[in-house]
């Protein structure tokens, strides 16, 4: 096994992480859509991340072992924790910071991450309203929460979190003016499967992929009665 993990390797070793925090059977085409890449260079990382015991590959899923877990653990936390530290101590918008931990995640040396985890902690939300990893659709309904795509008609929620591998989705929720701890209606599931929503007072159309990206939390009795869209 290598003493060294390369940037590219990180990625990939995240991107499967995730991608089974998510509750998805992890396979190349998945994998390919994830990272941004043409399923040629999928086959050849692969096959590298096999030849250096960080996973293995059968009946078309591919699993992580415990080294490569670990790997993809740790650059998962790096991207966590430098996420909240954009926020947290530098101030910089929450659509904005997902692109720039990506790059920084790679950087990190043991010794910052050590001051980042004690400064920070590893319990916190970073600002998206993720954990480390991200949470199964059983894990959000666990927790009583729901993606906006299946919201009822007239009802008034709390956005909860966003999945945040897309920073392009990311820009455009926030130009909705969608974001954590946003409140809206919804207004209307539409024929051409979009959603109409009501948000500070203005109607708003998402498309089913943005729909299904964001998380939301009921609002009940005096919560819900905000700027007079919805009865308490």
């Amino acid at each position: 096994m290598k003493d060294t993990v390369n940037a590219s390797q990180e990625d990939y070793l995240k991107a499967i992480l995730e991608a089974e925090s998510e509750g998805h059977q992890v396979i190349p085409a998945l994998l390919a859509h994830w990272v941004g890449v043409s399923a040629p260079a999928v086959t050849m990382a692969l096959k590298r991340l096999k030849r250096d015991g960080y996973v293995e590959v059968g009946e078309g899923a591919i699993r992580l072992t415990e080294a490569g877990r670990g790997i993809a653990y740790r650059t998962a936390l790096r991207h966590h924790l430098i996420e909240r530290m954009l926020s947290e101590v530098f101030g910089m918008e929450w659509h904005q910071i997902h692109e720039e931990a990506e790059r920084l995640e790679h950087a990190v040396s043991p010794a910052f991450e050590a001051k980042l985890r004690e400064k920070l902690g590893e319990a916190g939300f970073c600002p998206h309203g993720n954990s480390v990893l991200p949470a199964s659709p059983a894990r959000h309904k666990e927790a009583g929460e729901i993606p906006l795509y299946e919201a009822a008609e007239g009802d008034c929620y709390s956005v909860i979190s966003l999945q945040e591998r897309d920073p392009q989705l990311l820009l455009f929720l926030h130009q909705s003016g969608i974001g954590p701890g946003k409140s809206l209606r919804v207004v209307r599931h539409n024929y051409d499967q979009t959603v109409t929503i009501e948000l500070d007072g203005q109607p708003s159309i998402l498309g089913r992929m943005a729909a299904e990206a964001v998380w939301l939390k009921p609002l009940h009795g005096a919560d819900a009665a905000f700027g007079g869209l919805c009865a308490s």
